[in-house]
């Protein structure tokens, strides 16, 4: 069974640095991204989805429901079954993979109207680029006319990631204290949802 970090959680940076969204101020390293392409991951892409991932687990350990050394120690084919099982946007610049985001649909027929935005994450080069935005945006278009709303859950010292969200159409809906805990400290969640129909927002 794979991890959906609990609950398909949206992975944010807690401090505010924001990897995932690629708000941070912009700075000499950004890279152009005129010529980057959005494209949902195949099973072909297994090594370079492993390969971003583990670096996520890796750099931001305090973000993620799962661990670089339970996920580091699955085989390739782990990944690309995971691949295989949910919808897992890649931004992709001279064919390397800079950026991700998952997205599900919640389980269950009472449940089934609902989907989540989870595992954002964007590399050092990309970040302050708008590439977080446009995995964003995928992952709605994608959305719309499979679930009536989107959730994520993001850590809240992470106002750039927060106003992302919040620009892009997102609502509190809640706030869970300490809703992780990382090397002895806690980390709380801001609960945000964006519903596809605007009439229901």
């Amino acid at each position: 069974m794979w991890d959906l970090d609990r609950d398909a959680r949206c992975e944010i940076d807690k401090a505010g640095t924001d990897p995932q969204t690629g708000q941070t101020k912009r700075g000499a390293n950004v890279t152009d991204i005129g010529a980057a392409q959005i494209r949902r991951l195949e099973g072909a892409d297994a090594a370079l989805y492993r390969e971003i991932r583990l670096e996520a687990l890796q750099k931001n350990p305090e973000a993620f429901g799962s661990t670089l050394e339970w996920e580091s120690a699955q085989p390739l084919s782990w990944f690309e079954a995971a691949i295989g099982r949910a919808s897992i946007f890649g931004a992709f610049l001279n064919g390397r993979l800079i950026g991700i985001a998952g997205f599900s649909v919640r389980e269950g027929s009472k449940q089934a109207h609902k989907g989540l935005l989870w595992a954002m994450y964007v590399r050092d080069l990309a970040r302050g680029s708008g590439v977080g935005k446009m995995l964003v945006t995928a992952v709605l278009d994608h959305a719309r006319g499979r679930v009536e709303m989107v959730q994520l859950t993001v850590v809240s010292e992470n106002e750039a990631a927060h106003r992302l969200y919040s620009a892009m159409g997102f609502v509190e809906y809640g706030y869970e204290k300490h809703g992780l805990k990382h090397d002895g400290r806690y980390y709380d969640e801001f609960l945000m949802v964006k519903f596809l129909d605007e009439g229901s927002n």
